[in-house]
């Protein structure tokens, strides 16, 4: 009978250098890189109030924003394809990034703002960043806006609802007539005149003037005898009665009743 060799059996470093590493780390995936944000010094604002007459928007939107910083241009038309919305250019796009971040969702005149960068610089931002090329920008504005004048979706529907009517004969209706909107108070822009609601029927021209004399340059303080409860107060400058407003609104002139300060109508 033959004899049986058994094989010698692997050395240990064998066997341990054969076996798999335990919890070996998988491969990491590249990194996908971001993508820069998009930044612009234009801001296109949408969802505003259609009721209001296009120079007292305008002039909201230029007090509502100017303390973040320069406002080279506000935008907006009446047109049917611009109505509800608007352009607010400043000399920066991170003041715009701000402005943005902080005023986005503000509800002016009832309705929240919808807020987003504008896909193109401005005129105003050109002319005051990039002169040089402002010409040659204009012309290119003004090419794009050839191009698509006859190819605007709402244009083209408008144009064909007028070439019914004309073709039918039929006399198209006048536009009702919007209602007269006027700016509320608390948007006025400012000026050297202060005008004071809710005053104590009891107050005297007295009280007025040494309540507002603690601020520089007053210089008139007028009631009103047929209406005891509001007042006009004078500064020699805006600036001043400014001061004045800001100190001095929602003051409880008697304790009780605040006083309620805006800038005057001109």
């Amino acid at each position: 009978m033959a004899e049986v060799v058994a094989a010698p059996a692997p050395a240990m470093e064998d066997v341990v250098s054969e076996a798999p590493a335990p919890n070996a780390a998988e491969p990491e995936a590249p990194a996908v890189p971001e993508e820069p944000e998009y930044l612009s010094e234009t801001l296109y604002i949408q969802n505003l109030n259609e009721k209001i007459k296009i120079d007292v928007l305008k002039a909201s939107l230029r007090g509502l924003f100017k303390s973040y910083g320069e406002v080279l241009d506000v935008v907006a038309h009446s047109n049917l394809r611009m109505r509800g919305q608007a352009f607010v250019s400043f000399a920066s796009a991170d003041i715009a990034k701000k402005a943005m971040k902080e005023v986005r969702g503000f509800p002016l005149y009832s309705k929240p703002m919808q807020i987003s960068f504008a896909k193109t610089r401005s005129d105003a931002v050109v002319k005051k960043l990039d002169a040089e090329n402002f010409e040659a920008h204009k012309a290119q504005r003004d090419e794009h806006k050839k191009t698509t004048r006859y190819t605007n979706p709402l244009k083209q529907k408008l144009r064909a609802k007028r070439m019914a009517t004309e073709m039918d004969g039929a006399v198209p209706a006048p536009a009702a007539k919007r209602p007269n909107v006027q700016m509320p108070d608390e948007y006025l822009p400012p000026n050297k005149i202060l005008f004071l609601q809710n005053l104590p029927e009891s107050v005297t021209k007295e009280q007025l003037v040494s309540l507002f004399s603690q601020y520089p340059n007053l210089y008139e303080v007028r009631l009103i005898p047929t209406k005891k409860d509001i007042a006009f107060v004078e500064f020699l400058d805006e600036t001043s009665s400014g001061v004045a407003k800001d100190a001095l609104h929602n003051y409880k002139l008697d304790g009780e009743n605040k006083i309620k300060i805006t800038f005057a109508r001109k």
